[in-house]
């Protein structure tokens, strides 16, 4: 289980992270989403020790992660530009990984060699973008991590190995009890791959939720009224993220239990009543404008 309590950190006058407090489980799916500097990758640089803070601490397993080499040597962490030492191969990096990582397993990167088929005598800089993110996780499975931290993960990789990675994150995270880090800019993915999800803004941690419970919580309402008067008054106790007209029929997006919206909705009496699910880019979006991150309309 990892840890973070009360952590700060700034470079020079910018302060990335601001008294951020979070738990990630043990063999969880951790998705880390926010805006543009939001904080996210200086985060997950604290979560892998690369970076100390300046104040708080971060466990793992009730030990300190920086400057902690037993701990070091549990977790991998793979950044959104993948690093190789200048003029390497493959096999020459895996060399290297081996010697470093305890838990590094031979059988395992062989068997690895079926899924991502790399020629590991080549030279890794001559690699694309996408066999280079390849030959990162090839890389960092092959260790067996208790933790992987992973920077915009499948940036560069085609839906034929995007899929592969899916289903080897979810292989590991069951058989091994691996917990899983991602931060990522493509929501359509992290839903498809957590199970809990927590949202940055300005260096604060303004969600942190599981994935279905933060679906089942907000809602998008359509609504129309024969009133001649138009739109009734709604009652305060509504929480409205948003709200727009087509038409004569009204779009709110309501954040609550359910029943309780739509058992409100219908004591005003509605010529028409439908509550959607929200995709987790909906909710993503209509989140960060209820903490001031300015947006435009995006209601579909």
């Amino acid at each position: 289980m990892i840890e973070i309590s009360g952590i700060s950190k700034s470079f020079q006058r910018e302060q990335a992270v601001k008294e951020l407090s979070l738990t990630i489980h043990n063999a969880s799916v951790f998705g880390l989403l926010g805006s543009n500097g939001a904080g996210k990758t200086t985060l997950l640089k604290l979560m892998a020790g690369i970076m100390k803070p300046d104040e708080g601490s971060i466990l793992m397993e009730g030990q300190p992660v920086y400057e902690n080499l037993v701990n070091k040597g549990r977790l991998i962490f793979v950044p959104d530009a993948p690093h190789f030492f200048p003029q390497t191969s493959l096999r020459q990096m895996a060399d290297y990984y081996r010697s470093v990582y305890p838990g590094w397993s031979e059988e395992r990167y062989k068997q690895l060699s079926q899924v991502f088929q790399l020629d590991e005598k080549r030279k890794l800089h001559r690699f694309s973008k996408g066999m280079q993110r390849q030959a990162s996780f090839w890389l960092a499975l092959s260790c067996m991590p208790e933790v992987l931290i992973l920077d915009e993960p499948i940036d560069g990789l085609d839906p034929i190995m995007r899929r592969q990675i899916k289903n080897l994150m979810f292989q590991e995270s069951a058989e091994r009890g691996m917990t899983a880090v991602i931060s990522s800019h493509n929501l359509r993915e992290i839903e498809d791959l957590c199970d809990h999800v927590g949202m940055m803004h300005q260096g604060r941690l303004i969600i942190d939720k599981d994935l279905d419970v933060m679906k089942a919580d907000t809602h998008k309402v359509q609504t129309a009224f024969c009133s001649a008067d138009g739109e009734p008054e709604l009652p305060g106790n509504l929480r409205i993220l948003h709200s727009e007209s087509r038409g004569s029929v009204r779009v709110y997006i309501v954040k609550g239990e359910r029943g309780e919206i739509e058992e409100t909705f219908r004591r005003l009496n509605p010529l028409v009543l439908d509550l959607l699910p929200l995709t987790l880019e909906e909710i993503f979006f209509y989140e960060m404008g209820d903490a001031g991150y300015e947006v435009q309309p995006i209601l579909l």
